[in-house]
């Protein structure tokens, strides 16, 4: 092992040893090398005449680019061509962090890492993945789950996917499950939390989430090492009496076998999906914070080596303007009153005929669950017969992206789902 890896786990150890005993046989080896970018790094603070560094070009004191581009570009050049660092510009960091503290206030005051940037969602997931998972470690996920997760910790790491019902009775968050779940691991389990869900779209009640705390305080406090990560891909987008905030800041140092991980975003909050902006943040002991954040960017260096310079200082720009909030509000307006109407027109009574539907209350998406058709032939009828497109998640469940359909189309398009399981039933 590399004496700075060992280095790291020394620090970790000689905080939280539950945090140490958590990381993956990779996650123990991980560290940031003294190599060309830290050397760089001190250049660009002190190589006041020549900086000889860093593998870009220059001219006439800036990054050498083609003007074909920049003519297309408002940024200064240094704000777009040069690498960023690993672990992501500092000014969107901060900017990120004040964020964090504003829509979470259950936050403040706990020891919060500040965030790391990653290239989205998905590299975020897949780099804790790397980080606390060795093969046969267990994913605790509700039955109602993004698929990917199967890829990044199952095909990837070689996780077991360990799953309980999200809801008990189809009406609310089934914590009995979650605390079966967990009662039936031993030694440690990363538990991944999804709220605003993909594929229901829901997010806990104030109650269900006092609920969720205790049942995982419970389990570590029985000896379970948690890493407990928040996939807040859909923060924000909260449209009824659900909590507004993420779990991550009433985890945060609740015990110390309890490593709460918040992994969100840019792209879903902010509508800029292919900008490919996202965040990884711990809560843990000072130390531990330092050695996860070197061990977090070896892992980027030695994956992609840093993220997008010119997507993430055009959500620097985003966050620092004035139109920000106006604007965040008015899509927030535009999708809460999707959602709002989806539920108006799936209480007409005919549909009963075909399907219920999950509870919803936040995010992009909500699912029928088909009564006695199959999901699959369902959506390849409507989508050959009726230009329909939908998701099949299983055998009996569809999901239905509201997110994506103007508020005036809604109707037509649960008709059209509608007429199909018709022609289904009456083949």
């Amino acid at each position: 092992m590399n004496p700075l890896a060992q280095q790291l786990n020394n620090q970790i150890q000689n905080e939280n040893p539950a945090i140490h005993d958590m990381l993956s046989s990779l996650g123990k080896n991980l560290f940031y090398p003294k190599g060309i970018l830290s050397q760089g790094a001190e250049a660009s603070e002190k190589a006041h005449k020549f900086n000889a560094t860093i593998g870009i070009a220059t001219e006439n004191g800036e990054p050498m680019h083609f003007s074909h581009i920049q003519k297309h570009i408002d940024y200064a050049p240094k704000d777009v061509y040069p690498y960023a660092p690993p672990q992501g510009k500092p000014a969107l960091r901060d900017a990120w962090l004040e964020k964090l503290y504003k829509d979470n206030p259950s936050m403040v005051g706990k020891s919060i890492g500040k965030p790391i940037v990653t290239n989205a969602l998905t590299h975020g997931l897949s780099i804790v993945a790397d980080l606390f998972m060795d093969e046969g470690d267990a994913l605790v996920v509700p039955n109602h789950y993004w698929g990917n997760y199967n890829t990044v910790f199952g095909v990837r790491r070689g996780g077991k996917v360990v799953t309980f019902p999200l809801f008990a009775e189809n009406t609310r968050f089934d914590t009995n499950g979650l605390r079966q779940a967990l009662a039936e691991q031993s030694g440690k389990a990363i538990v991944l939390l999804n709220f605003p869900n993909n594929p229901t779209g829901y997010t806990p009640l104030e109650d269900e989430a006092i609920e969720i705390v205790d049942v995982l305080k419970e389990a570590a406090d029985n000896g379970l090492n948690l890493v407990v990560l928040l996939d807040d891909a859909y923060f924000g987008l909260f449209y009824e009496d659900s909590i507004t905030e993420s779990l991550f800041g009433r985890l945060a140092g609740i015990h110390d076998r309890i490593l709460p991980v918040k992994i969100d975003g840019a792209t879903k909050e902010n509508y800029v999906w292919g900008l490919r902006v996202g965040f990884i943040t711990y809560a843990a002991g000072k130390e531990t914070l330092a050695a996860l954040e070197q061990k977090t960017k070896g892992l980027i260096r030695g994956t992609i080596s840093s993220g997008a310079h010119i997507s993430q200082t055009m959500i620097l720009e985003s966050l620092k303007s004035p139109e920000f909030n106006v604007e965040k509000q008015q899509k927030f307006d535009i999708m809460k009153g999707r959602a709002v109407k989806t539920k108006e027109i799936l209480s007409d009574a005919k549909f009963d005929k075909h399907w219920t539907y999950y509870p919803f209350n936040s995010g992009y998406f909500m699912c029928l669950k088909l009564h006695n058709l199959d999901a699959e032939e369902l959506r390849l009828h409507i989508l050959e017969n009726y230009g329909v497109g939908v998701i099949s998640n299983n055998q009996t469940d569809i999901r239905v992206a509201f997110s994506c359909v103007d508020e005036e189309d809604l109707a037509e398009l649960f008709d059209l789902i509608y007429q199909g399981c018709e022609d289904l039933t009456n083949k």
